[in-house]
This record gives structure tokens, C-alpha cells and sequence, in this order.
């Protein structure tokens, strides 16, 4: 049997606990207010028929535009 050195126990550790407060850390920054309007925009774009204002009009790739 290989014995492993306690010290990956700990490092094991730190590094779960790292990735763990990162992972909250980015989820409480992106549910802070300031993201709301973002939020709401971005969930009517489904909805919305005409492209937005600040999006250039995309040509339409039909048959008859096509050389």
C-alpha cells in the first residue's frame, strides 16, 4: 500500500475551500442590484421582433440576395 503524504489532506482542503468562496463570491456579485437592468433587458430579448438600438441591422441571407 502507497501512503500519501498528509500534507494533500490540507491542500485538499484549501482548495476546495477556495474554489468554494469563488463560486459564491461570483454568484453574490452577479445578483447584486446593479445587474438587474441587465437582467431584465436580456430577458425580453427573446420577445422583442426588431433587432436592438445598439445592434447593427444583420442582412438577411435569403435566395434572392444570395450572387
Amino acid at each position: 500500500m502507497i501512503r500519501i503524504n498528509p500534507i494533500w489532506g490540507h491542500l485538499t482542503g484549501v482548495f476546495i475551500l477556495l474554489m468554494m468562496f469563488t463560486f459564491i463570491g461570483i454568484w453574490i456579485w452577479a445578483w447584486r442590484k446593479y445587474h438587474k437592468p441587465t437582467f431584465k433587458r436580456m430577458a425580453r430579448l427573446p420577445m422583442e421582433d426588431e433587432p436592438a438600438e445598439d445592434e447593427p441591422e444583420a442582412e438577411s441571407d435569403t435566395k434572392e440576395n444570395r450572387p
